[in-house]
């Protein structure tokens, strides 16, 4: 009886402290298209990805997490099949439904939100606009919220900075950062995002230069990075550049980051016609991603939370 009430305190402790630390992740899906730009005809699009991706994210786990890359339908495929998430966001191009969403989704059982909105990476951040030399419309979706474990609160912005515009990339950036000193003061935040820039960028140098973020990468205890963060949809193809960030204050502890190289398996149409034969257990198949970018992914701890 007593080592089954030991066990049972051990227990409750280990998921207690566990439950403290947060599951952050960021990831840019890829917008819905026919196909993806990878070298498969036929493959890389979402009908193809999206079961993989949402077996991923609900296997994973991830606490709350930003996305990239949203279009509408791909955001209505999110919510049916991530049951345990409510999110924030609008699309960039109307302020509703159109064009891409920087979604933020979240456990609706571990965070309370307490407040959101998005603004546009432009001269008129209020409503859909695009910004300076950019592409296209940029947005920062962001949420203010508690943890119910711990009563933390903390902001949690995500966003996509243009791919082209130069002027636009600092102008966003120094956009996100005038939010964070004018709202959130001394506030624990978190920044996730495609910046569309590497870690040796001026851009990149303007968040950490700042003061108010860190690098969760730099930043983490442990690290699983065995790529950068972009890969075209070619599982062959390596770069050490990071393009997708998670940016925390200076009063957020970093225990893990990593890069998720995944994958999935698809039959292969070239071997079939070749008929090569294989034992009744083995397939030739040919490896695929889930994206053209890695989900990044970290592991945090906010005030009050600790690590076990």
């Amino acid at each position: 009886m007593r080592k089954f009430i030991v066990y049972t305190v051990a227990l409750l402790f280990m998921l207690s402290a566990s439950a403290q630390e947060l599951n952050v992740a960021s990831f840019n899906i890829r917008c819905a298209t026919s196909h993806g730009m990878g070298n498969v005809k036929g493959y890389d699009g979402w009908d193809d990805r999206k079961g993989f991706i949402f077996d991923m994210i609900n296997f994973a786990s991830f606490d709350i997490f930003g996305a990239q890359e949203v279009r509408y339908g791909q955001l209505k495929d999110m919510i049916e099949a991530l049951p345990d998430y409510d999110y924030i966001g609008v699309g960039r191009d109307d302020g509703k439904t159109k064009g891409e969403f920087c979604p933020v989704f979240y456990r609706r059982e571990r965070f309370k939100l307490l407040d959101s909105d998005t603004f546009w990476l432009s001269e008129t951040p209020d409503k859909a606009s695009k910004g300076w030399d950019g592409m296209c419309n940029r947005v920062c979706s962001w949420g203010y919220f508690q943890d119910r474990v711990t009563k933390s609160k903390f902001y949690f912005l995500n966003t996509h900075l243009d791919n082209k515009g130069a002027v636009a990339k600092t102008k966003g950036v120094e956009l996100i950062l005038k939010f964070i000193e004018e709202h959130c003061k001394g506030a624990q935040v978190i920044v996730t995002g495609d910046m569309n820039v590497n870690q040796d960028s001026e851009w990149y140098k303007m968040f950490v230069a700042s003061g108010a973020l860190k690098d969760s990468f730099v930043a983490a205890r442990y690290r699983f990075a065995p790529s950068g963060t972009f890969s075209t949809f070619t599982p062959t193809r390596y770069s050490t550049n990071r393009i997708d960030h998670i940016f925390v204050s200076n009063n957020v502890v970093v225990d893990s980051y990593g890069v998720l190289t995944l994958h999935y398996w698809r039959a292969s149409d070239e071997e079939n016609i070749q008929g090569v034969r294989l034992p009744a257990n083995i397939e030739k198949r040919v490896v695929h991603l889930l994206s053209d970018h890695y989900p990044v992914q970290v592991k945090v701890r906010l005030k009050g939370a600790k690590r076990w």
